[in-house]
């Protein structure tokens, strides 16, 4: 998080991105993609001169320019430099508005387990981010009832937002490294299912960094996720070593939790309890966010990038929902470029439940 952001005081406007951006006549190559302020300002005064153009193969590169720190020496201006592994392709606006929350019942005792366990964890991520008794929703219908006697603020927001992303994170980067080891030991292909799961992390972590952009979390908040970050990721190892499938199914709960979360922000959004992320008076989401979505002038408010972010954990939710249903070892992966049609991974963000085996093995037989 760069000091030239104005971060929230109780999520406001002033929290937001000033002066928009301006371009550099050099981009300067940075070793990481986050580095602490203390260190950006002691490269800004160590640095050499040695800086590079930008070339051909750095168009996928995305650049957020800022606007310069006041402390910092005059004429510099931090830049972070982030190299797209996998760019977005972006959603159509059918698809962004065809999302609905949704709950696949459990029909095995896999299922109910993964299930009771996803429970747990909302309460533990209710209680974690301060949520009243009275802006809890509906408890007989925890992933499709969206309203609550009392708003959350846009701080809660953040904060529930921030705390979502960072476990988030974890699965897919946790299944994809063990199916590579597996695929090594075993001498044997994965079938594509690693690529999806890392690109899954990877969406998940750039939800995070726009958030990050937006709110600076307190020391308390970040001793939690390093704590609750430490407790899934271990957990999630040797809970995938023993069920890949029921792992998957939990996933595919929380993301209809990420889902339910999303949507209820847009409805108190539409329904004007959120005024300080409505258009206007110099509001502007981060730059990062409007290029990896690649959001078109006009569609880069607040709700566009809930709308977005929505898309993404909803397909989540389709493809790992799919994934729980398919044989672990032989079935391959459907949502890998070359597998089914081309819409698949779309198909999977209004197909709530998946897709069960044998429509798989139907399809990508055609």
């Amino acid at each position: 998080m760069h000091p030239a952001y104005r971060h929230l005081g109780g999520c406001t406007k002033t929290s937001l991105l000033r002066g928009g951006t301006r371009p550099l006549p050099h981009r300067i190559h940075l070793a990481t993609l986050r580095i602490s302020q203390h260190s950006y300002r002691r490269q800004l005064h160590t640095r050499s001169a040695s800086t590079t153009t930008a070339t051909e193969t750095e168009k996928d590169a995305l650049t957020i320019a800022t606007e310069a720190d006041p402390d910092a020496p005059e004429g510099q201006t931090p830049v972070d430099i982030v190299h797209l592994t996998w760019p977005h392709k972006g959603w159509t606006e059918d698809v962004l508005h065809a999302v609905i929350p949704s709950h696949r019942a459990p029909r095995t005792a896999g299922d109910r387990f993964a299930w009771r366990v996803t429970r747990i964890c909302r309460w533990a991520m209710d209680f974690a981010t301060g949520m009243g008794a009275d802006q809890k929703v509906d408890g007989k219908h925890p992933t499709t009832a969206v309203v609550a006697q009392k708003p959350l603020t846009e701080e809660q927001w953040m904060i529930r937002f921030i705390f979502l992303e960072s476990i988030a994170g974890v699965p897919g980067i946790v299944a994809g490294t063990l199916r590579h080891l597996h695929s090594i030991r075993r001498f044997r292909p994965d079938h594509g299912w690693i690529k999806t799961l890392l690109e899954e992390s990877y969406n998940e972590r750039m939800h995070l960094l726009v958030f990050l952009e937006m709110y600076k979390p307190g020391w308390f908040m970040q001793f939690m996720v390093f704590a609750a970050q430490g407790v899934f990721f271990n957990t999630m190892f040797v809970s995938y070593l023993v069920s890949p499938q029921i792992c998957h199914r939990f996933v595919g709960y929380l993301e209809e939790e990420a889902v339910h979360t999303y949507t209820r922000c847009l409805e108190e959004m539409d329904s004007g309890s959120l005024k300080g992320w409505e258009e206007g008076e110099g509001f502007k989401i981060p730059e990062v966010a409007v290029r990896y979505w690649r959001m078109e002038e006009g569609k880069r408010s607040m709700r566009d990038l809930i709308l977005n972010i929505r898309a993404d954990e909803a397909s989540h939710r389709g493809v790992n929902h799919t994934l729980g249903n398919l044989d672990q070892t032989v079935d391959h992966n459907p949502f890998v470029e070359g597998g089914m049609e081309k819409g698949e991974m779309q198909r999977a963000v209004t197909k709530p439940g998946g897709l069960e085996r044998d429509e798989v093995i139907r399809n990508s037989s055609r």
